[in-house]
Order: C-alpha cells, then sequence, then structure tokens
C-alpha cells in the first residue's frame, strides 16, 4: 500500500481484505484500469449506499462500464485521496473496513469521510461488491478549505 494508506486494523490476509488494500492503493494512484481490473465483469459498487449525488435511484452501479462512469464522475476529480482505516472485521468472502476517507478537491478544499466500507470478493478474488456506508451531510460538514 502506499503511504497515502493507513492502516492500523488487522493485518490479517483475507481475500476480501486484500481486494480493499488493492482497491485503495489504486485509488490513491489514480489508476483507473487498475481499479476496473479489480472487479468481476457482474459487479456492483454502492459508494455510499442508497440514494446520492453519484446514484440518484440508489441501486448502485452495475458491471464494469457503470463502474468506470463512477470513478469518472466521483473519484477522477478529486486531486488526491487519503485512507486511514482503523478497524477491519473478516468473516467468509467478506470484509467490513471502519475509517476515514479524505478528499482533496480543487481549490485546496478537504472533505472527510467516516464511514464503513464492505468489500465482498469471488473465489477468483474479484470484488464482487464494495458498500460504502457513509453519510452525506455528515462527511459535509466536514468541508474546510486548508491554506
Amino acid at each position: 500500500m502506499t503511504a497515502a494508506v493507513t492502516w492500523t486494523a488487522s493485518k490479517t490476509e483475507t481475500p476480501a481484505r486484500v481486494a480493499s488494500w488493492r482497491s485503495m492503493d489504486c485509488v490513491t494512484r489514480g489508476a483507473k484500469d487498475e481499479w476496473l481490473a479489480l472487479f468481476a465483469e457482474d459487479a456492483v459498487v454502492e459508494d455510499p449506499v442508497g440514494p446520492s449525488m453519484f446514484d440518484n435511484e440508489g441501486k448502485g452501479h452495475h458491471g464494469k462500464e457503470a463502474i468506470a462512469a463512477f470513478w469518472d464522475l466521483a473519484i477522477a476529480n478529486v486531486e488526491r485521496f487519503e485512507f486511514a482505516m482503523h478497524d477491519s472485521f473478516a468473516a467468509g468472502s467478506e470484509c467490513a473496513n471502519v475509517g476515514t476517507i479524505s478528499a482533496f478537491l480543487p481549490g485546496g478544499a478537504r472533505v472527510d469521510t467516516e464511514g464503513v466500507f464492505v468489500y465482498n470478493v469471488g473465489e477468483d478474488g474479484l470484488i464482487k461488491s464494495m458498500r460504502a456506508f457513509w453519510e452525506t451531510e455528515r462527511a459535509m460538514a466536514t468541508l474546510r478549505v486548508e491554506s
């Protein structure tokens, strides 16, 4: 993992936890194609779960084409991401990571999003679903401009 990912949770390797590490690493490096390669063809991304500014209907982004469009909408315009994961619970083919994602936006703005980030992988280790539980209002309340 890159220096932009701080991991103080369990380091026990499970397929879902490894996939989550790889996903965070790709996001911090802006590696869209590598990130997309982590997902199964029929994967779904819900970030956040439910209706949001990224998904009006709250049904998630289904399939790689929709997940690529999610990247373009929610990730590509951020100048830098930092992940700080404080806890991680692995069970079966899933893991739930608890932490904060800091997004550094153009113009010096920063938003810190606290949440639970759940990854489910198939037997091939590819991500079948990524579900992010966070509250828009709580995240937006952290919006600030740093000098």
